[in-house]
């Protein structure tokens, strides 16, 4: 009989109990188990995180190797440098700064006295220029 139970259930008789509403049994050490995996976690994280350390520590000294060689500044160093002259820039004035318009991006429309109608105008047909002119 045990037998053909086993083929029938596909050798889950262990959890028969389980099945016909039998309580679970409980492992005495499972809260042991259970915090070793969890400290053996933590170890591993810690682990890993040195070892990303180390390697960004050593990834750190090729890009310097390579700054010194080509005499590159780094970006934060860029960004310093940049602040500093816009501070003395701005020294004497009560307003905050100014940010610069790249090129091509309306500066140079206010110096020619040119509004964006006559721009947009400047694209239509003949017809629709001289509608809009009236």
């Amino acid at each position: 009989m045990d037998f053909v139970m086993k083929q029938a259930l596909g050798g889950a008789t262990k959890d028969m109990g389980k099945m016909l509403g039998g309580e679970e049994e409980k492992d005495p050490d499972a809260q042991k188990k259970e915090e070793e995996r969890q400290e053996a976690l933590r170890q591993q994280e810690e682990e890993r995180k040195a070892k990303h350390a180390r390697m960004e520590a050593e990834r750190e000294k090729v890009r310097q190797a390579i700054r010194d060689k080509y005499g590159l500044k780094k970006k934060e160093e860029k960004e310093a440098e940049e602040k500093a002259a816009m501070e003395q820039a701005c020294e004497g004035s009560l307003t905050r700064p100014k940010k610069a318009i790249p090129a091509g991006c309306g500066a140079e429309d206010d110096e020619e006295g040119e509004s964006i109608l006559d721009t947009v105008l400047k694209f239509l047909p003949g017809p629709l220029q001289d509608m809009f002119k009236k």
